[in-house]
């Protein structure tokens, strides 16, 4: 039975490709910060084992906690690194400050989510992940390519891990690494980016989840990609 490890997966994109894959046969190990809520999504998951392991990525101990865990199922085929953090200010205030109004604590700990955790999960990861010819899956968003006002605390994050992710799969041939775009999704981080707005009109975060199957099941080159781009993978 392949292993997923999946951080932010209590909801959203995280939670719906947990459930994609769980409907598929893999074992889930899924992250995320409130440990209810997680206990509670990876208990309606389908078929099994999985594991709950909440915890803050940005925590070495938390991401050692998570790869013992895939190690415990039989070691980890994939990782998506789907935890991020807007980057708001102190008291997480909306709407989005100006980039030279980002406090800097707040750039600190957006790069500290958003980059430096992902890299650092992967590497306790690769051991596990090379012998398998593993997967693993850096959510990133458009914001690393456009120059949207407000967005640049974390698309500025976004185009590190980008940029981090390219340099992974060169130096790890025998990994594909993917830095994947799954576009404006109905989500609870996008619906704090926009407050009081009505965001009923993006898409359910289900929507992107066959698009990114594609990059687990399929035969895709490392890279940058939009989910939008890809073919859905067919549903057995």
């Amino acid at each position: 039975m392949p292993v997923a490890v999946i951080t932010g997966a209590s909801q959203g994109l995280g939670l719906a490709l947990a459930h994609a894959l769980a409907r598929s046969g893999w074992s889930v190990v899924a992250d995320a910060r409130d440990a209810v809520r997680l206990d509670d999504a990876v208990g309606d998951l389908p078929g099994g084992p999985h594991l709950a392991v909440p915890g803050d990525v940005t925590d070495s101990w938390h991401r050692g906690a998570l790869a013992a865990s895939a190690a415990d199922l039989g070691g980890a085929d994939l990782l998506v690194n789907n935890a991020s953090t807007l980057g708001l200010n102190a008291g997480g205030a909306s709407p989005l400050p100006l980039l030279a109004d980002v406090e800097p604590e707040t750039y600190l700990r957006t790069f500290d989510v958003n980059v430096v955790a992902p890299i650092a999960l992967a590497g306790l990861l690769l051991p596990q992940l090379r012998p398998r010819g593993g997967r693993i899956l850096n959510i990133t968003s458009d914001a690393s390519v456009e120059a949207y006002e407000t967005w640049g605390g974390y698309g500025s994050s976004k185009a590190a891990l980008d940029h981090a992710s390219r340099v992974l799969a060169a130096e790890e041939p025998a990994v594909r690494v993917y830095a994947v775009d799954p576009g404006d999704l109905r989500t609870a981080m996008h619906q704090a980016a926009f407050p009081g707005e009505d965001i009923s009109d993006r898409p359910e975060p289900e929507s992107a989840v066959p698009h990114l199957m594609a990059l687990v099941v399929g035969d895709h080159a490392s890279g940058r990609l939009r989910a939008a781009d890809l073919e859905p993978a067919v549903r057995t």
